[in-house]
């Protein structure tokens, strides 16, 4: 066997191991001509009892505004660390600020809304319709206890995700909090929904165009909660440092919370450095809308990690994905079956600077529905599965204005079972032709990567392509993959499971 083979064979058998005087007593006084005083023995002063400290231990005495005292929880199923749990619930409307308060920790009580939908058209809001702030301070933990419990932003509101790279905002299950968790744990709580305004091309109305105020649809995983508009710069707040765990929800069939749902978000919504830790449904989907992120770290999910459908178009700049030895389906899913090829907008994925990690089967990188795509200075390992799928006949073919042609490559670095699917609909060299259209691509290289997702050798040789001509969102960093080298360490800190000594996904960071 290759030698190189057994050093990547051996990086990829980590996947499936992913994942503290005494006290001087008054002196005899004698005052001159008055012989000998006897001093009297003072009455010693009591320690007085400790007042507990909230955020050491101790649970904090009561609950901020707009949130519920619902009793105390003990971390890790012990008694060390009990913390307050103070409860959101119902529609927040107006503003909502969670401090990350000592001895205090966040929950949510069935479906959360932040604001009332204010409907597809910023200048016409839906009478009646309230907008909310939902504020969450750095070091934050919010959870939910089973998949009725999720977050819903709808369109005309936003959530403020205030974390930083020390102290991210984390919101997770139940089971979570008391250390009911394991490396295999899915599914315990619902998830973020995001709604907005931006385009879309799956429309309710059958006699709708795609893109217009009445393109509108119902978000899957709820009921009552509508996206889309014609509002591409619409914003829905900021996610910056948060990580998502153990999320997602099947209402039924096809019918599922993912980790991150975002439905029609426009760019003017600002996401970046998000970890979605094995969520049971997909990491992260897109249906339509704008918004462009970067610094994305996808783990152990069970469906796809990327999911986008529905007319999206946004770029992703800084992405890990890395899926779990026991469960997930594709790394990329690119508009789903159920999509209809002529759909306008064409949806259109932009992503440079990408490490994909899989010991799963079939977990390929999968284009269809006659979608655009850019996949640039990206890398990706998979032992079991193809690397990539392109799938009909309108993916491959430029025949009208909003759209582009077939998929694009470039610096593009393959260590998969074999480079592509072969099937009667997109032969494996029809997808060779187009993969090596592109410059500086590898179908069949031998992965060198460090630590299972940092850049070695062989990935280091690959040319950097320039992507300052695809997105105004890119910048050319001069490397391929999502990380650069062991001083590269933009994912430190912030994330969980992703080494040893960074923060554990089995326990929830310290309060206060």
């Amino acid at each position: 066997m290759n030698s190189s083979k057994v050093v990547r064979d051996a990086l990829l058998v980590s996947v499936a191991s992913v994942a503290l005087a005494a006290c001087n007593g008054a002196d005899d006084v004698a005052s001159p001509g008055e012989g000998v005083i006897v001093v009297p023995t003072p009455t010693p002063t009591p320690t007085p009892t400790p007042t507990p400290t909230p955020g050491v231990g101790q649970p904090a005495a009561d609950c901020p505004s707009g949130t519920a005292d619902v009793g105390t929880i003990g971390i890790g199923g012990g008694t060390s660390d009990v913390r307050r749990v103070c409860q959101v619930s119902g529609t927040i409307r107006g503003g909502l600020r969670l401090q990350n308060l000592a001895g205090t920790i966040y929950s949510l009580s069935g479906k959360v809304q932040v604001g009332d939908d204010q409907g597809a058209d910023p200048g016409n809001v839906n009478p009646g319709a309230q907008p909310g702030v939902l504020t969450l301070d750095a070091g934050v933990t919010l959870f939910g206890a089973s998949g009725a419990d999720f977050l819903v932003v709808n369109r005309g509101s936003q959530l403020i995700v205030d974390g930083n790279a020390s102290r991210p905002v984390v919101m997770t299950s139940r089971n979570n909090v008391v250390g009911d968790v394991n490396a295999d744990s899915i599914g315990q709580w619902g998830g973020l929904v995001m709604l907005g305004r931006a385009p879309i091309s799956d429309c309710a109305d059958a006699g709708a165009t795609g893109g217009t105020i009445q393109c509108q649809a119902p978000v899957e995983g709820t009921s009552g909660s509508i996206y889309g508009g014609a509002s591409p710069n619409d914003t829905s707040g900021r996610l910056q440092y948060l990580q998502i765990r153990y999320s997602g929800f099947k209402v039924d069939t096809n019918n599922e919370l993912n980790g991150i749902t975002l439905a029609g978000v426009g760019s003017g919504t600002i996401i970046d450095h998000v970890q979605v830790h094995n969520s049971s449904d997909d990491g992260i989907e897109w249906f339509g809308g704008r918004v462009n992120q970067h610094y994305i770290v996808l783990t152990g999910n069970d469906d796809d990690s990327f999911d986008v459908d529905s007319g999206y178009k946004g770029a992703t700049q800084f992405a890990i994905v890395i899926q779990r030895a026991s469960g997930g389906d594709k790394v990329v899913e690119g508009d789903s079956s159920d999509k209809p090829t002529d759909a306008v907008p064409r949806t259109d994925w932009l992503i440079s600077n990408w490490t994909f990690v899989t010991p799963q089967e079939d977990a390929f990188i999968h284009l269809r529905g006659g979608m655009d795509a850019a996949m640039y200075n990206g890398t990706m390992v998979a032992p079991n599965s193809a690397c990539l799928d392109i799938d009909q006949q309108p993916t491959i073919q430029e025949t009208g204005p909003d759209e582009k042609g077939p998929p694009r490559f470039a610096s593009v670095f393959f260590d998969c079972a074999t480079p592509f699917v072969d099937d009667s609909d997109v032969t494996a060299a029809q997808i060779a032709a187009i993969f090596n259209s592109g410059p500086n691509t590898t179908a069949d290289g031998i992965s060198t990567l460090v630590n299972l997702f940092i850049n070695g050798s062989n990935e280091s040789g690959v040319p950097f392509t320039s992507v300052a001509g695809l997105s105004a969102f890119f910048t050319d960093v001069g490397y391929i993959g999502a990380v650069r080298d062991a001083n590269d360490n933009w994912w430190r800190g912030w994330t969980c499971g992703l080494a040893a000594e960074e923060m554990s996904c089995l326990t929830i960071p310290n309060a206060g």
